[in-house]
Formats: C-alpha cells, structure tokens, sequence
C-alpha cells in the first residue's frame, strides 16, 4: 500500500481539475482496499474512492480526507464468465473479450475509467449496458463490515443508476462478473441506429465483434469520447449530463415548449423508457437551448466535437466548469422547462 500527504488529485481525474487530498492511498489488492476502507471507517475520516477517475468532479479546495484510488488487477475468463478486479482498465477488458470471441460489452469500447465504477453507474452506450451482462459483484459493505456478492437483481440497475450509487458511502465494489455470449465471433444484435447506419446494417443485425467494437471507436473518437492527453475536447467526463425520462404529462408540456420555441412542427427526440415513459436526448436540449458545439469564451467550454460533453481547455478551475454547466442548466429549462442532471459525481461541490 502506498500513502502520499497533501496529494493532488487533478492528475487521476480525465477533467485535470481538483485540489489535493489530505492523504491518497494506492491500493493493489482487494486486502489492501478494505484494510484503507477499514481504517478510514474506524478513525472517522472521510473517505472517497478514485478508479480511473472519468466520472468525477473535484472541487478546487480538494477533498479533507483518505482518498483511495483502487489500482487492483486481475482479469479471469471462464467459459463465458469474465471476472475483472475493481481496478482494471476497462477499455483493455472490453478488447480482451472481442479478442475471446464474446459479446455483450463491445459497444461499450472506449469508455474511460475502471472496472469497479462500470456498475455503480450502470454505464451504458451505442445500446448496450453493463447491467444486461452482470451477473455478480463483489464488493466491501462498510455498514456490515464484510465482503458480500450481490446478484444482478440485487445491484437495483436502471438508467445510469444502481444500488451502489443510491448508497454510495456503503459499498466499495473489489470484482464484477460479467456473464457474455459466445456468438460465433458475431455481435450481440445491433441495437443503436447510428451504430447500425455507422457499419450499413440493420437494427437487429450482428456484425463481427473487432467490427462492432472498432466502428463504435470511430464513433466516439469523432465526438471526441476517447481519451488523448493532447486534444482538450477529451479533457472531460464524457456525458456530463443524463437524458432526461420523463412521464407522458411531462413529455407533452415539453413537446409544447418546443413547438413555441422551434415552430409548430418541431418534434424532439424521443425514445421508449418503460411503461408510460420517455427518453429524450440531452444533447439536443443543449445544443436547441443555443449552448452550440465550443460554446464558450473562457477556460470551460462545450466540446467542439459535443454538446454533451463540458471540457478543461487547459487552464481551467472546478469553479470554471461549473459556472458552465449551471448556465446551461438554467438554459435548457428556461427554454424547454426541463431540469438537466449532472451524471459524474460531485465531491465538495454541487451545481
């Protein structure tokens, strides 16, 4: 186990943005997790737990406390149950199973961070989630005091949500099992219409699985989701807000405040999302709301290849992003009556 003292934390977050921590942990093995976790919980210190620090925000003051940042390796394939440890890259678990000949997680390329942070936020894109994979995780209930599994029911999954994130200061997850197909080197059905007109096929179709895998890394290259320390466009959370569900009142009161702003056929986005439910697309709240691709005249700006992604052009504060993001909150629901919500985590800060 490895401790440094007044540790800055920019450096493992994708934003580069944050004070330090009072002290940083570097844990290798899940004994090494839950001996830092342990010893936090007993001496009353505040604890936050840093993978690959793709979904945090950190506030300019830091964090007063144990930061832990879970460095755990391990990657274990039997038949088709892929075990991962909390600390594995999961960009380098999602091509090791396209290189076994399993499906499932292949669209799912590209996305930066850890393995352990793949169920908390039940991370999803190009149709796929990690929840409809999952079968176990592994992790240190800080309540009870142990290790326990939770089942796929048990992690409570929907959208960009789970059991752990409801709960954060209960679980630290330490392994996730994931249950994949063996297609024939084929992918799982194509769910995602651009992702199907992107490889010429048809929603339903399989394509081999390094096809799948590297068109959806042209896919996110291209709107600048796939980290590259010299394009700024990366420096950020990816999505930094979730699309917004909403029920059929709500969808008709949005569908009006469209009409009004846009003309009377202006139709928005909308996807199915459960019984009586919506999805809308975010990114087109944002970018109808006027907050365009590079909006942004300071050191926080829109993405120029996204409007979903808020980024640090290089010499930004936590202070800087959030006054964007806020402006653009207040934006898209003076425009459309829509509140957006933040999807990285926030420590110490808040929009």
């Amino acid at each position: 186990m490895h401790v440094l003292h007044d540790a800055p934390l920019a450096p493992l977050t994708t934003f580069r943005l944050g004070g330090p921590a009072l002290r940083l942990v570097t844990a290798e093995t899940d004994a090494e997790v839950i001996d830092a976790v342990r010893e936090a919980d007993d001496s009353g210190t505040p604890l936050l737990v840093v993978g690959g620090g793709s979904n945090l925000v950190i506030g300019d003051k830091g964090f007063q406390g144990t930061a832990l940042r879970i460095a755990t390796r391990g990657v274990e394939l039997r038949g088709t149950t892929l075990e991962l440890a909390a600390g594995e890259v999961w960009s380098d678990a999602v091509a090791r199973s396209v290189e076994a000949g399993l499906a499932g997680i292949e669209c799912l390329a590209g996305i930066p961070g850890s393995a352990g942070a793949t169920p908390i936020q039940n991370v999803g894109a190009y149709g796929q989630e990690v929840s409809a994979t999952i079968s176990e995780v592994v992790a240190y209930d800080r309540r009870a005091g142990e290790t326990v599994t939770l089942s796929n029911e048990e992690c409570d999954f929907s959208y960009r949500h789970s059991r752990f994130k409801a709960d954060p200061e209960r679980y630290v997850v330490l392994r996730v099992r994931f249950e994949l197909a063996d297609a024939g080197g084929m992918s799982a059905p194509i769910k995602y219409a651009e992702t199907a007109r992107a490889l010429g096929v048809e929603p339903g179709d399989r394509v081999p699985l390094d096809r799948a895998r590297e068109t959806v890394l042209k896919l996110r290259a291209g709107k600048g989701m796939v980290l590259d320390a010299d394009d700024h466009d990366t420096w950020s959370a990816g999505s930094f807000f979730t699309n917004p569900i909403l029920t059929e009142e709500q969808f008709a009161a949005f569908q009006e405040r469209v009409r009004e702003r846009l003309g009377e056929g202006a139709e928005p986005p909308a996807y199915p999302a459960g019984e009586g439910r919506r999805k809308t697309s975010a990114a087109w709240l944002i970018d109808k709301a006027g907050y365009t691709k590079g909006y942004g005249t300071g050191p926080a700006r829109i993405s120029t290849k996204h409007t979903l992604a808020l980024t640090n052009r290089g010499e930004a504060t936590t202070e800087d992003l959030l006054a964007l993001a806020r402006e653009v909150v207040a934006g898209v629901r003076e425009a459309f009556g829509i509140t957006l919500v933040n999807e990285p985590v926030m420590v110490g800060v808040g929009l």
